[in-house]
């Protein structure tokens, strides 16, 4: 007797049409989802490239972090020189501290030649620097050092400088001395802030610690020294390290 065979073969032909077409249509979709995947890439690479391009095109991004590792390093060797002025001077006059000593019109009259100087002296060698590096940084970004973006970020920063110099000079001129450190940081912070639309927008952050530091330090008369070192010492230092391996430090193919 003839056993009759459960799955018709009609019904076979049928399921394995249908199991093949399933399979073509997997296929299809893999392959879909593959090239979309392809397309996205390289979508993103295009918005990155165009993003660079508009950065480039707006803002100054060629300063360099190495530039502020050294003026932090330039600034810290200041403040240990002025540290060892300040403490000649506390063991050759009759005064016991340091804050006594600031409010002595005529000792500071003589320290505060001294003090300029180093300051001076840190500030051009960290300018001179801060330039080369980053002469070298605009040839390597393709970016001129002279150009709109340069010009406007010169100019947010410098008006803040100015006025805060000018009124450094007025605090002194008034025997103010205690309060030259505050000041310097705060209108310090407030040109960094004022010109992070036109530069890496990191510098902004620095900005607000600059400021926060020497409102702090306005509060602890006589300790001006301590967080001026903090913050145009180990603050620069810590940003320039981050700026560098963060945009320095790329491979030039990456720009």
């Amino acid at each position: 007797m003839a056993v009759k065979d459960p799955l018709p073969s009609y019904l076979f032909k049928k399921i394995s049409k249908k199991f093949v077409i399933l399979k073509i249509y997997l296929f299809t979709l893999q392959f879909k989802v593959l090239f979309n995947m392809e397309n996205s890439k390289q979508h993103l690479e295009a918005l990155s490239g165009i993003k660079d391009l508009m950065e480039k095109s707006t803002k100054f991004i060629s300063l360099s972090g190495l530039s502020g590792v050294i003026a932090g390093i330039t600034a810290l060797i200041g403040a240990f020189i002025a540290n060892l002025r300040i403490d000649y001077y506390l063991n050759t006059t009759f005064t016991k501290t340091r804050l006594e000593m600031y409010f002595s019109e005529n000792l500071m009259e003589e320290l505060t030649l001294e003090l300029f100087i180093i300051a001076t002296s840190v500030l051009v060698i960290s300018v001179t620097f801060g330039i080369l590096l980053t002469i070298r940084e605009s040839k390597k970004n393709g970016q001129h050092i002279w150009g709109k973006n340069s010009k406007l970020l010169l100019l947010n920063l410098i008006v803040p400088l100015v006025a805060g110099g000018i009124f450094c000079l007025i605090l002194i001129y008034h025997g103010l001395y205690v309060l030259v450190a505050p000041a310097t940081l705060l209108f310090y912070g407030l040109a960094l802030f004022n010109c992070g639309k036109y530069t890496l927008g990191e510098i902004k952050y620095l900005g607000i610690l600059e400021i926060i530091l020497g409102l702090v330090s306005a509060i602890f008369i006589g300790k001006g020294l301590l967080f001026w070192s903090i913050g145009f010492g180990v603050l620069h230092i810590v940003y320039g390290t981050l700026m560098h391996f963060k945009y320095n430090n790329k491979p030039q193919n990456a720009n």
